[in-house]
């Protein structure tokens, strides 16, 4: 469908209605109204689903390692990096579905088909669960002398093309869920601007809710009624979210596409790249009206870039198209772009931490002592812990901590986006520290007791498995921080037309945090293979005679110089300043919008 005629139009009314917002359409493509679109209720459907999704997906994550293991026969090391491939390839997906909102469909629309498309990836998990034909034969997992066979063929089609689908429609819809409420909220009023950061703390809490339900209940059916109901719960539950958050259909702010973020990039390189040897001192640099009367104010880093703007005076000048000449807005968003990258960078080693936490500690957990009284803890459940003290911690951060820090700082959300993540990454520091300590404990208490060799499925340590709750209860107060805030800052820094990009950054430090922790674990093996008599650290399918704690520790230094890294480039970091309307091109010496885009 053709927006443009009604772009142009709500553009216009925009001048004398305030109750339209710029660039932002309803269900029928007409200007979205503020009377009757947006606000909290559409923005807590999107909550509905972000809820279930969460459950399904993390519900699944926190005992994928098991079912690997103890059902597709993988040994521990490939179980925790089969896991952490997939993990980490759903959250580098968040780019495909990032790229379509932003340059082709409509958040909701590209929800409504990502979803889908996780729902298929479950179908399939569901009848490879249920179909034992699917799955490879039995094997003693705990007999040295046992070859377990391989999943191959007609197999690993089912459990790769499950996985998978799974990851990308996951991925779609982490790039596009958070986009779409904070969408429903606009920025330039200052009554509304205040909910944006209230919906990315309440989004967290969705996420927290579900992944509670996810690590008891659905964790509950995996273990006692079967991976293939699991699934089917899972399978279910999508359906039920995709079809909450089509309830808000007709209420929800659309953000129109605005084409290609990728080539409007490559246009400002190639005509900085043209302009390269010319002199841009004293020459006028090219701004033409927006429709939705959006601007960035001209900035002094990475001057280069500003010759794609430069305004020539010959020949040149009269064609000048897109490739050729690009306004100042375009120019100042890849700017914003580069100087978001070292941030980008400098939390990827946190998520790393994370993907421990959803593999080696569980497999620490299947050989503790389980129980609460009558009651058998599924290692997998642990997780549960950090997320319900989330479920308590975000309603006092919003209610008590922000509050008592605006009067402080006089920051409209208490502490700014990227001091919360400092916050976090130093918490994802302790945590490692933590999770190490404890993994001395217990291989001590394993040696005291004579258990250094025995099945941990019958024989378990005699140390609770809540010893492990400290690294879980550290690490979500981290989650707390960090997550919301980069959600927070990439959305909020990241030019308009790049916003559900912008979110999908967010979560790629994710998966290249999942992607480094699996090239960890094979480098530190390799390393250590003739120092250990398990060949390395995290060799086999003991851990009481591996070296998970030394790998901890490893994780935990690499972790504070990270830190220390990130403090320099969030003092470097300038924040972006959005202007609305032609007053707000400061500095800028604009000429005539006769020159086009092309």
């Amino acid at each position: 469908m053709d927006n443009s005629h009604e772009f142009s139009k709500g553009s216009e009314e925009g001048a004398t209605n305030n109750t339209t917002v710029d660039g932002f359409v309803d269900y029928k493509g007409n200007p979205a109204n503020k009377l009757k679109h947006g606000g909290i209720k559409p923005a807590i459907f999107v909550l509905g689903l972000v809820a279930l999704e969460s459950m399904v997906f993390l519900g699944t994550a926190v005992n994928l390692v098991t079912y690997l293991y103890l059902h597709m026969h993988y040994d521990v090391s490939d179980a925790a990096n089969e896991l952490t491939n997939f993990m980490g390839t759903s959250f580098l997906l968040s780019l495909v579905g990032g790229f379509i909102s932003d340059a082709y469909l409509t958040r909701i629309k590209t929800i409504l088909i990502f979803g889908t498309i996780e729902f298929l990836g479950f179908l399939l998990l569901t009848i490879q669960a249920h179909e034992k034909s699917l799955q490879p034969n039995p094997c003693t997992i705990f007999d040295p002398t046992a070859h377990c066979p391989h999943v191959r063929g007609r197999n690993a089609a089912f459990l790769f093309s499950g996985l998978y689908l799974t990851a990308l429609g996951s991925g779609g819809l982490k790039a596009t869920m958070p986009t779409l409420g904070a969408d429903q909220f606009d920025e330039n009023d200052p009554r509304e601007r205040k909910l944006v950061s209230t919906f990315f703390n309440f989004y967290l809490f969705a996420v927290a809710l579900g992944s509670s339900l996810g690590t008891t209940f659905l964790v509950w059916i995996q273990n006692n009624k079967g991976w293939d109901k699991a699934f089917a719960v899972s399978s279910a539950s999508l359906l039920l979210g995709l079809l909450v958050v089509s309830l808000g259909f007709p209420l929800y702010r659309n953000k129109l596409p605005a084409g290609s973020p990728l080539t409007r990039i490559l246009q400002v390189l190639v005509a900085a790249f043209r302009n390269r040897n010319l002199d841009s001192s004293g020459t006028d640099l090219f701004e033409k009206k927006s429709p939705d009367n959006y601007y960035l104010p001209h900035t002094t880093q990475f001057q280069f870039l500003d010759k794609a703007a430069l305004v020539l005076l010959d020949s040149s000048n009269s064609a000048a198209g897109s490739w050729k000449l690009s306004t100042v807005t375009r120019v100042e968003e890849v700017k914003v772009l580069i100087r978001m990258g070292p941030i980008f960078a400098s939390t990827i080693l946190m998520n790393t931490c994370l993907a421990q936490l959803q593999t080696f500690s569980v497999q620490q957990g299947t050989t503790m002592d389980k129980t609460l009284g009558d009651f058998h803890v599924p290692p997998a459940s642990l997780p549960v812990i950090p997320t319900a003290f989330v479920l308590l911690l975000v309603p006092a951060y919003e209610k008590l901590f922000v509050p008592f820090a605006r009067r402080l700082t006089g920051h409209e959300t208490g502490i700014t986006h990227l001091q919360r993540v400092g916050v976090g990454l130093v918490l994802a520091t302790l945590s490692m520290s933590a999770a190490a300590v404890v993994e001395t404990k217990r291989k001590h208490v394993a040696r005291e007791h004579g258990l250094l060799q025995a099945n941990p499925l019958t024989t378990p340590i005699p140390m609770s498995v809540f010893m492990l709750s400290f690294q879980y209860l550290v690490f979500g107060i981290a989650d707390l921080f960090a997550l919301v805030g980069l959600l927070e800052f990439f959305y909020g820094q990241a030019p308009s037309g790049f916003r559900s990009l912008g979110t999908a950054f967010s979560w790629c430090t994710f998966a290249l945090g999942y992607y480094l922790s699996s090239v960890l674990v094979n480098v530190v093996n390799a390393a250590t293979e003739r120092s250990t008599a398990s060949r390395g650290w995290l060799k086999g399918n003991n851990l009481n005679t591996n070296h998970l704690d030394l790998f901890y520790w490893t994780l935990a230094v690499l972790n504070l110089v990270n830190f220390l890294n990130y403090l320099f480039w969030a003092k470097w970091y300038k924040y972006r300043q959005v202007g609305r309307g032609e007053n707000n091109m400061e500095g800028i010496s604009r000429v005539s919008a006769s020159v086009t885009d092309g």
